[in-house]
């Protein structure tokens, strides 16, 4: 892992920094790169321009580590009414939650009852929640969530991250149930023998893992795939395996950020590739911007270009 990474990642979790930063105009410019603000009604705006583009969304709310079973309920609250303003708006937005959000913390059981009644609820509405992962130790509490509502609900998926070792054997797990995956790469400081350290060798495992979730047995399992990577090259030769196997746009989407590599995003639009891009918002937004920042540390030059161009 490079130093930059190494040092965004640990900037991430302080506390001291966070408070400071988010009160500093310079940085709130900078996050409005990435985010297009911190109320519902300006994502669920962005999601509007976005469709108009061709391009679908994930909505999520910033915020994990919850402290209270109180906070926990106002955020499971607050989703199903964002549930219920995107089928009044017609949009074709899913939503993304992270489990210490509904209380994973605090009571399993509580976070579970939260979990379902949300994916009631996207059932209700024809839509679709996802379960975003954190950092390793809630890989196991995680995927057993994912477990226990998949079983009542297919309108449920589940993130799980390339740089960890056990994806593998976590996907061959799953693939019975006909999951829905966003694979990402992994945004949290690992320690080297739970994660890849290089680049290179997460690089190699994702596409290693998208390849096996787009083959033909896992097809025809059910599972669904959200290809979540910035990566041009990554992008590029997924593109040509998908081509070459035929594999249809019903089983995978393209998922990126708001905000980063719009020219590749506009590129997969116009070539004809479903693409959905996640929009977060919400004031407890310090920890994901520096988490962003370290998935390619050549974005704080990008984030300075825009900040100074204004």
């Amino acid at each position: 892992m490079s130093l930059a990474r190494r040092t965004l990642l640990a900037l991430s979790t302080n506390a001291w920094l966070r408070d400071h930063a988010t009160k500093t105009p310079f940085v709130r410019r900078a996050v409005s790169a990435f985010m297009p603000g911190e109320q519902l009604d300006d994502a669920l705006q962005a999601a509007r321009v976005q469709e108009a583009r061709g391009v679908h969304t994930i909505l999520t709310h910033l915020g994990e580590n919850l402290t209270r079973l109180e906070e926990a309920e106002a955020v499971t609250q607050h989703y199903l009414e964002a549930f219920d303003r995107v089928k009044a708006a017609g949009l074709d937005a899913q939503i993304s939650i992270k489990p210490t959000q509904l209380g994973l913390d605090l009571d399993a059981e509580a976070c579970y009852r939260n979990l379902q009644r949300l994916v009631d609820h996207a059932e209700a509405c024809g839509n679709v929640l996802w379960i975003d992962m954190e950092s390793s130790p809630y890989v196991d509490p995680t995927i057993a969530l994912f477990r226990r509502v998949r079983e009542r609900s297919s309108r449920i998926g589940l993130a799980l991250q390339a740089y960890l070792y056990r994806t593998a054997n976590d996907i061959e797990g799953l693939l019975p149930l006909g999951p829905a995956i966003r694979l990402v790469k992994g945004a949290y400081l690992e320690p080297p023998d739970v994660a890849f350290p290089r680049k290179a060798d997460v690089d190699a495992n994702y596409l290693k893992l998208c390849e096996r979730l787009l083959g033909e047995d896992a097809r025809q399992a059910g599972a669904r795939l959200h290809i979540a990577t910035h990566d041009p090259a990554i992008v590029g030769r997924l593109g040509a395996f998908i081509t070459e196997h035929q594999v249809p746009e019903t089983v995978y989407e393209y998922a990126m950020l708001y905000g980063i590599q719009r020219p590749l995003q506009q590129r997969l639009v116009d070539g004809g590739r479903p693409l959905r891009v996640l929009i977060s918002y919400g004031e407890s937004w310090f920890p994901w911007y520096m988490r962003r920042l370290a998935e390619r540390p050549a974005n704080v030059w990008f984030v300075a270009k825009q900040v100074f161009a204004r």
